[in-house]
């Protein structure tokens, strides 16, 4: 007891000093210590402040410390807790054909449901088991619970009701992949903003991919700001931001998907600094302690190409690259690729991917012991009340650190963690992390929902302390940033869009100025003096980049791509892959062929050549699009190519020599999927139909395919139902250019008639 004692003294001690940037909300309004509002806690640090909490729980009905258990609310999502009830991700009916995406909430005291926001899964290679990678997030000033889930669907809801209040396609808008690991990044909130982000293929110059940073309005749902680092990256990644200060200034310290790690200003999304941990993807979370970034990846090492894995440490301070001059220490080969750091009274808690617990001094990463847990871990620890939580692939322990044990780093068990408990699961798989909140622990399985604590609980925490301070902005009101709003524009012709302008000084923070700004366009359309942008009347699709300067600080470009209403026609005549396409330059050239310039998907690039791109505006439905394909032939394999109608795909696929409506990929078998045995050739022009239908309870989708020289067929070539129907979508084309190019010409959009 005295030993349990003493730590919680020095819990609370560093708990004094932590980055406490997440515990105001943007009016003010402190976050209840009790409430665990993203999935790291309302410091971002996976700490609780709360007391008596359980040292021991038996997963059994009516056992030790249980006070519920929910296999409807079985995820692989961590949850969260916001005004005193529980949200998070979970699988819709899962293994029917009405399968798809939830955000639940329950109440924390009976783990019974509230109500459910669902939404289809679509056009996206990631499985089923993948649903939940994310976690939502909430907002303590609005109540309002954000989601970054599969398939780029982006949503804000009413927390109290789960009404959708807006949502953003940030596929078929941002070209956000989503591919078959499912990795999802995870959004969070700074004060008006909700940042998100993921490997996107946008338009024209963004089309190159990149691992790209969005600030949305939390509450319009328009794009802020964008910030792109380093393009074509190994990986798409699922680190989360970390909100702090970083030499006086705000700013989100994060992993991308070229391995390096950012702050960025969250309020402007300029790059403050760059440190290169890794030649991949950095998935595991950094914090911030005492202006120290604490962090790990399982990948190769940056300046060390021959070595796997690290966890490292460096100074949060300076700008542009700072890998060499910050670093304070790197302890290599340890494969943290997975989980957050914990750090506890000047200890690095850290969990391999294998199952082990590994202990660092954090001032010289130094290891000081280890203890094996499991066999792998993929969530992150949480600390409350002198304990450790921990979650490994089929068991959860609790256990006690003691700060007085010596360091024994080749201690299989080491003495510094002691095992209060360990309940085995018979073989359940914890994929999210366990949280704590309202004296309650929160354990998330594939299963069920554990809900463990003391019955007899009062509620009881230390209170969160002040957030580290930016320097006064009222001491530097000198200009040097401007900010146009939104940055990302989809508009009509002829349409009218009144520009926001927001003044920064060189640190991010709002200034005052009388200066008037001066706004330029580039491309289509013109800007006011007053700052409206208004779209060309012609029907065409073109875009226009808007700029401002005020006093000589220069805005981030705006940019506006014009769509008008159907019907559209692109012949490629111009030579040009069509610029306000997402998805489309990089991946495509234009080429003579047969002689008539044509879309080439060439077979050369990575990691791009089987790809989606859309056209337009993801709220379009009831249309029919058409286009000619030819396609070359490699090693005797024939590439699949196809069309996009409201989030759907008609596929002419080579190897299988079959002809295909689908909307989820790997749920074919289950979710929607009809398939025709279908020959055709290589090096042969054909003409694919595709149109969508709205009717009733479904979706009535109907595919031709003809050779290009010959008459269009009478009926139908296939006719397929959805009775779990997606209603709207982006007209697109698909293409796998893998085994061989593929040329795309005459493509064609219009309403049903």
């Amino acid at each position: 007891m005295m030993l349990r004692a003493a730590f919680r003294v020095c819990f609370a001690l560093f708990l004094s000093i932590a980055s406490v940037a997440l515990s105001v909300a943007a009016d003010g309004k402190k976050v209840d210590p009790l409430d665990w509002p993203m999935w790291r806690g309302p410091e971002g640090t996976g700490i609780s402040r709360e007391k008596n909490l359980p040292a021991s729980w038996s997963s059994e009905d009516g056992g030790e410390n249980l006070l519920w258990k929910s296999e409807a609310l079985a995820t692989r999502a961590t949850p969260i807790v916001l005004n005193g009830k529980l949200y998070t991700i979970c699988r819709h009916e899962p293994e029917t054909t009405k399968e798809g995406e939830k955000v639940v909430c329950a109440d924390i005291n009976t783990g019974k449901i509230l109500w459910e926001n669902i939404h289809n899964i679509f056009l996206t290679d990631a499985p089923a088991e993948r649903i939940g990678w994310s976690s939502v997030v909430g907002d303590p000033a609005t109540g309002h619970i954000f989601l970054q889930g599969l398939a780029g669907a982006c949503k804000c809801i009413d927390g109290e009701t789960g009404k959708t209040i807006w949502e953003r396609s940030l596929m078929e808008e941002y070209g956000i992949l989503s591919t078959y690991g499912g990795r999802t990044n995870y959004p969070i909130v700074f004060e008006d903003l909700v940042i998100l982000s993921g490997v996107m293929t946008g338009w024209d110059e963004y089309a190159i991919p990149a691992h790209r940073y969005i600030a949305f309005d939390k509450a319009t749902g328009e794009a802020v700001w964008i910030q792109s680092t380093k393009v074509r990256p190994e990986d798409t990644t699922y680190s989360t931001p970390f909100v702090t200060v970083v030499d006086g200034q705000a700013a989100i310290i994060t992993g991308a998907g070229d391995g390096s790690i950012y702050a960025i200003q969250p309020r402007t999304g300029k790059i403050i600094f760059r440190f290169d941990a890794s030649t991949r993807g950095i998935n595991t979370p950094p914090i911030v302690v005492n202006g120290n970034v604490y962090c790990g990846h399982a990948e190769q090492i940056f300046d060390d190409t021959t070595t796997l894995g690290a966890v490292f440490s460096f100074k949060a301070t300076g700008e542009g690259d700072i890998t060499k001059v910050s670093r304070r220490w790197q302890l290599p080969e340890k494969a943290v690729g997975k989980s957050a750091p914990l750090l506890l009274d000047g200890r690095m808690y850290c969990l391999e991917d294998g199952g082990t617990m590994f202990v660092i001094d954090a001032a010289k990463g130094t290891l000081l012991g280890k203890q094996k847990l499991g066999r792998v871990i993929t969530s992150s620890a949480v600390a409350g009340d002198g304990k450790i939580y921990v979650s490994e692939y089929g068991s959860f322990s609790i256990l006690e650190p003691d700060l007085t044990a010596k360091p024994d780093p080749k201690a299989s068990k080491w003495k510094g963690l002691k095992v209060l408990s360990k309940v085995d699961l018979a073989g359940d798989e914890l994929w999210g992390s366990p949280i704590i909140s309202h004296g309650k622990i929160f354990i998330p399985t594939l299963a069920k929902m554990y809900c463990v604590g003391l019955k007899d609980w009062k509620p009881s925490a230390d209170p969160i302390p002040p957030a580290p301070k930016e320097d006064d902005a009222n001491a530097d009101q000198k200009l040097a940033q401007a900010q146009i709003s939104p940055v990302e524009l989809l508009v009509k012709p002829g349409e009218k869009v009144k520009l926001g302008l927001k003044l920064f000084n060189a640190k991010g923070q709002l200034v005052t100025s009388d200066a008037k700004a001066k706004f330029s366009v580039e491309g289509a359309g013109s800007v006011s003096d007053a700052g409206e942008y208004s779209a060309p009347t012609d029907a065409a699709h073109v875009f226009a980049k808007i700029a401002a300067e005020v006093d000589g600080a220069k805005s981030p470009i705006s940019r506006a791509r014009v769509i008008p209403a159907l019907p559209w026609s692109f012949d490629i005549s111009d030579k040009q892959v069509p610029v306000t396409w997402i998805g489309a330059r990089y991946r495509h050239q234009v080429r003579e062929a047969d002689g008539n310039p044509a879309l080439v998907k060439i077979s050369t690039i990575p990691k791009g050549t089987r790809s989606q791109l859309w056209m337009g505006q993801p709220s379009l439905h009831d249309y029919t699009i058409q286009a000619d394909f030819k396609t070359s032939i490699k090693d005797g394999k024939i590439p699949d190519v196809g069309l996009i109608n409201q989030r759907y795909t008609l596929a002419l696929m080579g190897a299988h020599q079959q002809l295909q409506i689908r909307s989820w990929v790997p749920r074919l078998e289950l979710r929607f999927a009809k398939t025709l045995k279908f020959a055709w050739q290589a090096n042969k022009w054909y003409t694919l139909k595709f149109q969508s239908e709205n009717k009733d309870d479904r979706v009535v989708l109907r595919g031709k395919v003809w050779p290009k020289e010959a008459d269009e067929p009478s009926e139908w070539t296939i006719e397929a139902a959805d009775l779990t129907p997606n209603r709207i979508g982006s007209p697109g084309l698909f293409g796998n250019a893998s085994d061989a190019e593929i040329l795309i010409d005459n493509i064609a959009v219009q309403a049903n008639q």
